[in-house]
């Protein structure tokens, strides 16, 4: 009897570098679009102590229309457990320091450096910056490009380090309705591109196309998206299953005020879960699943 991984395939779109030719090679912007401006960019980590202790960590960098500049971490389900940084972008940029969070559950302390970022058109810097999180004397977590230089200036090298993945991405953007972001969907895996596009009628089309193409080749393509408006697909990348959900129900119902969604979502080929369900039981502790979650609003 075949497994269901090999019967899922027949039905899934294989998107490894081995198989991409026999798909289109299109790339789904052209140079004269901008994609949109993402406002907020949140990430969620599974850290596991030496003590096999688990904490989730919440990082979200955001901005306004004013230029406001904003970091916020969160720890587990606690409100309470929580560092900011939210002031205006010229100020926040020259922001460093440390500080010990108080918790009935943790010993934290965060260290940042943020003097020296550098920033796209998103909220999360790109570069020249570094923020430490320790949890329980524990390195906990380390983002940005300056990690090495700062493990080594503020801990000693017996320091244990903590087992962190990254397990939840969300990301909210506006503007026209052409979305480029990066994914890498397991920690073996390569850094993928991921441009989501739909072409309106303005565009010379009769009906709205969507689009979805992963390191420049279209993996679906919804014709009629005012009655196709919600669905799903599987794929494979890096041969891992992804279920790719698209709702882009308020687009087209609530234009004001309404988003559409996208959901990449990792799973194993023995998973008959569909993306739907609501209650994740993972049958595997030790398997990290990954997501990466779209909010789009389109400007009307």
């Amino acid at each position: 009897m075949r497994d269901i991984v090999s019967c899922f395939s027949e039905n899934a779109i294989n998107v490894s570098h081995s198989s991409c030719s026999s798909y289109s090679s299109n790339g789904c912007i052209s140079p004269s679009l901008v994609p949109s401006v993402q406002n907020a960019v949140t990430g969620i980590y599974k850290v596991i102590l030496s003590t096999q202790k688990q904490c989730s960590i919440k990082v979200t960098w955001c901005k306004n229309q004013t230029g406001g500049q904003g970091l916020a971490i969160n720890f587990g389900d606690y409100p309470s457990t929580c560092f900011k940084l939210n002031t205006n972008l010229r100020f926040f940029r020259k922001k460093k320091g440390s500080k010990v969070i108080e918790s009935d559950h943790y010993k934290i302390e965060v260290f940042w450096d943020l003097s020296t970022a550098k920033y796209d058109t998103g909220p999360e810097p790109v570069d020249g910056f570094y923020v430490l999180v320790m949890v329980d004397s524990e390195i906990g977590l380390v983002l940005g490009d300056m990690n090495e230089e700062a493990v080594t200036k503020k801990l000693k090298n017996t320091t244990p380090v903590a087992k962190a993945a990254l397990i939840s991405r969300q990301e909210h953007c506006s503007g026209n309705t052409v979305y480029s972001t990066k994914a890498q969907f397991c920690d073996t895996g390569i850094v993928h591109d991921i441009i989501i596009r739909c072409s309106w009628e303005h565009e010379g089309l009769k009906h709205p196309v969507l689009s979805v193409c992963i390191d420049k080749k279209t993996v679906i393509k919804v014709k009629r998206l005012q009655w196709n408006f919600r669905g799903n697909q599987m794929i494979f990348v890096d041969g891992l299953l992804v279920d790719l959900m698209w709702d882009a129900y308020d687009w087209f119902f609530k234009p004001v005020t309404g988003s559409a969604v996208f959901l990449f979502r990792t799973r194993n080929g023995l998973d008959s879960r569909l993306w739907f369900e609501e209650k994740m039981v993972k049958k595997d502790q030790d398997r990290v699943e990954f997501s990466l979650l779209i909010c789009a609003r389109k400007n009307t």
